[in-house]
């Protein structure tokens, strides 16, 4: 039995028929990918992964900075992109004191939009496209929603992002370093579908696996891996360890399914595909 068909081949068991699943290596290459490349669908909060990037971007080029005031008093663009300011999950509420408690949060990532918008001096979906989507050439990716979740795109699109954060061209590597290691360290949380953690690490947009159980990546996932899932029942992991990146848009809403599903499936894929 082939690689693809062992790995890729446990996507059949999803009840998910509109699946589209990939896996990029080294030189971003697509190694095995199944389902329709080209469909577009909504990434919910993948889209945060493309928003930190946008943010990242504009750190690099001067245009953002991480520690400027942003959101409820005493917190900063930084506090934003790593769910530590405090802010609640989805309203204007202040629950925590910023650098307290680690509260995902789809608002932060709505003031946050503001604040870029703000800084760069254009509207934030122009700046996302301009400095993201279209470098990239993720052609298909538009930004119809909000900054936290409004990303709808392709597989193929989505793997091109995953690609660019395996091997990155628009940052520098140790931007993407910074913005992978915990920002805030030693704040619990809850990471949703999953529950509490102590610590609930998270980089600056991007959600580390570190040492979480239980988690949406598997265990075979290295502890340095970083990515983000969505509500569409979509994820992106980037597994530089293993020099994996697999994206998936499984068309069927996150649930019990996914959280039984997806770490088995990510095994499988860091077993068939990984460098070691």
């Amino acid at each position: 039995m082939s690689a693809t068909v062992r790995a890729l081949g446990l996507v059949d068991g999803w009840q998910a028929p509109e699946a589209a699943v990939g896996v990029v290596g080294a030189e971003s290459r697509v190694l095995a990918q199944r389902g329709h490349r080209a469909r577009r669908s909504r990434w919910a909060s993948v889209t945060k992964l493309v928003t930190a990037l946008g943010a990242l971007v504009a750190f690099e080029e001067g245009a953002l900075d991480l520690d400027a005031a942003a959101g409820p008093p005493g917190a900063t663009v930084r506090h934003l992109l790593a769910h530590a300011s405090g802010l609640a999950f989805d309203d204007a509420r202040t629950v925590a004191e910023p650098g307290r408690r680690r509260i995902y949060s789809n608002t932060g990532f709505e003031v946050l939009g503001a604040a870029m918008a703000e800084q760069v001096g254009m509207p934030f979906e122009q700046y996302l496209h301009e400095a993201v989507l279209e470098p990239l050439g993720m052609e298909g990716a538009r930004l119809d929603g909000t900054p936290a979740a409004g990303i709808v795109g392709s597989l193929e699109d989505l793997l091109r992002l995953a690609a660019e954060l395996l091997a990155p061209t628009l940052l520098a590597p140790a931007t993407l370093r910074l913005a992978t290691t915990v920002a805030f360290p030693g704040l619990a949380g809850v990471l949703p579908g999953f529950g509490f953690h102590d610590p609930q690490d998270w980089g600056l947009g991007f959600e580390l696996r570190d040492q979480k159980r239980p988690h949406w990546m598997g265990p075979r996932c290295s502890a340095g891996s970083f990515g983000h899932f969505g509500a569409s029942g979509s994820f992106l992991w980037v597994d530089g360890e293993a020099g994996l990146a697999c994206a998936v848009l499984s068309g069927r809403p996150f649930g019990a399914w996914a959280a039984r599903a997806w770490p088995a499936f990510s095994d499988a894929v860091v077993d068939e595909f990984g460098a070691g």
